[in-house]
């Protein structure tokens, strides 16, 4: 074995044991699905303020099928079916929390072990494990407040639904087990106003209404402020808070429009593409546009060991070992920073892998320069526009339809790209102009000359090139450090591998990668301020 090939393996191994730790750690991780609904919920709730009140309107009544348009958006019965959405995210969390627990339990025990046995590595040992029960009680005690919050919720859903004295039961349970369920104060505090609000002999607690428009937050707020508001006889404050909830409730219909409509016609257009192809694929198969022959594979003029130099190196070496040590000796702490600090953070590190990469990459294949004129083809003057949008038109309803079964498999465990969760909480225009950038035109300007642009063609010299597409398209989805993100980030990279393909053009799979990285940061935008 030559030096090189040496040098690549120690490079290997060091580089992939962090990327199969992040994996590993990722089954216990929850997904930010089970948030993205609860969002969603919200929005239905505002929704159903105004279908409840303001749908007399007679003018309203001349333009708009009110019973049709709430069917479509939230349905019959809107409080039992978000009620039901929280009773599957408490049982979500609850497991959750029982996982956390048995692993916890589970490296206890390992410790103990560790303790009884007389060895010389004993004490590193116990760091870990010691670091590795930190970690997991932290995890326990922020599962047990995200129960917290879900419990406090559903009563007010009862509340709304009649269940009064079921609502009532389940805050005072909250109170009586606060110090085994860890319950913050101030949802403690909130519980007992929200008891007292709607007890047979209602008392209205000193700081009520602060600590409701403080803790309570979208159509939550509304509904305790209005019991207070009415206990108080406070009329103009009554009307005021109607008129708000008013306009809460359009806005919140025009988004639950976008979020639910928009995605279920562009689906099914979409979907009526993709029978149309495969139709298409069955008949004239040559002569179809998914038909894939030997024929269109690249002439790659380096072998395995550049496209292991370039992968392991340019790419998992310098995001999972290099970036990391240099971050970490940097004089601050990103964990401490502010939503837009942590956005600039976000990108700095993004372009410095992106430049890292690409260096690699040149650095890499210049001695084969000039190259075969379909490599790295960036062609204004064809239809990648069409190929781009008919790409993610096909997309859409493959990775959702793969996406609901994963869910299933996973039951909200697996993790998921932590860049989700905090464009749910981002309603700053310039943390959004960020995370746009770096999301809809940095990634994947860069993923798409590495996965596409480099790897699925490097791999047609060794494979058939539906079988490179297929092995680009799981490299690209692990890569991603999500074991639940990997079957539908595999179809999608599918997706982008065929367009690539037969388009031979970059701007065609980076278009449709674009276009599916922006709709999902809009729905986050829409769904994160339906909680306002």
């Amino acid at each position: 074995m030559s030096v090189k090939r040496f040098t690549l393996l120690v490079l290997t191994i060091i580089s992939l044991i962090p990327v199969l730790f992040s994996l590993i750690n990722s089954i216990n991780q929850p997904q930010v699905q089970v948030n993205l609904e609860l969002y969603q919920t919200n929005l239905i709730l505002q929704s159903s303020e105004f279908f409840g009140k303001y749908s007399n309107i007679e003018q309203a009544e001349a333009n708009f099928n009110f019973a049709e348009v709430k069917k479509v958006l939230i349905g019959k019965t809107p409080y039992k079916v978000v009620s039901d959405k929280y009773k599957t995210a408490l049982d979500t969390s609850q497991k959750n929390l029982n996982r956390l627990k048995n692993q916890l339990r589970i490296t206890i025990d390992s410790s103990v072990s560790v303790d009884v046995k007389d060895s010389p590595i004993t004490s590193s040992k116990n760091l870990v494990y010691s670091a590795n029960q930190e970690q997991l009680k932290t995890d326990i005690n922020s599962q047990k407040q995200i129960i917290n919050k879900l419990e406090l919720e559903l009563g007010i859903l009862n509340i709304r639904q009649g269940e009064i004295s079921k609502a009532i039961e389940s805050w005072e349970t909250l109170l009586t087990t606060k110090d085994e369920n860890n319950l913050d104060a101030k949802t403690a505090i909130v519980a007992n106003i929200l008891i007292n609000l709607w007890n047979e002999n209602p008392k209205i607690l000193s700081n009520s209404e602060l600590q409701i428009q403080s803790n309570l937050h979208g159509w939550f707020s509304y509904q305790a402020l209005t019991r207070l508001y009415t206990l108080q006889n406070r009329q103009a404050d009554l009307i005021s808070l109607e008129n708000k909830q008013k306009d809460k409730a359009n806005l919140a219909i025009m988004k639950l429009a976008w979020i639910s409509i928009i995605p279920v016609l562009l689906g099914i257009i979409g979907f009526s593409l993709l029978i149309f192809l495969l139709a298409q694929l069955l008949l004239k198969r040559n002569g179809s546009v998914l038909y894939i022959s030997n024929k269109l594979s690249w002439k790659a003029p380096w072998d395995a060991e550049t496209i292991w130099q370039v992968l392991i190196v340019g790419f998992f070496f310098f995001s999972q070992i290099i970036f990391p040590i240099v971050f970490n000796f940097l004089p601050f702490n990103p964990t401490n920073f502010s939503l837009r600090q942590k956005a600039f953070y976000i990108l700095a590190s993004y372009l410095s892998l992106t430049l890292a990469g690409i260096f690699v990459l040149y650095w890499s294949i210049k001695s084969y320069f000039p190259l075969p004129k379909d490599w790295f083809q960036f062609k204004i003057k064809s239809n990648w526009l069409v190929w781009g949008v008919g790409g993610y038109l096909v997309a859409l309803p493959l990775v959702i339809i793969v996406s609901l079964i994963n869910q299933q498999i996973w039951d909200g465990q697996g993790g998921s790209n932590p860049l989700l969760s905090l464009a749910l909480e981002a309603q700053d225009t310039v943390v959004l102009a960020i995370f746009y950038f770096t999301a809809s035109l940095a990634a994947p300007f860069y993923e798409e000359i590495m996965f596409r642009g480099f790897l699925l063609p490097s791999l047609t010299r060794y494979v058939p090139v539906w079988a490179a597409v297929t092995i680009s398209s799981f490299i690209f989805a692990l890569a991603h450090l999500n074991l639940s993100e990997v079957l539908p980030l595999a179809i999608l990279g599918m997706v982008l591998g065929v367009v690539y393909t037969k388009s031979r053009n970059l701007l065609s799979s980076m278009l449709v990668h674009s276009l599916w990285n922006s709709g999902t940061l809009l729905n986050l935008f829409l769904l994160g301020s339906s909680g306002k």
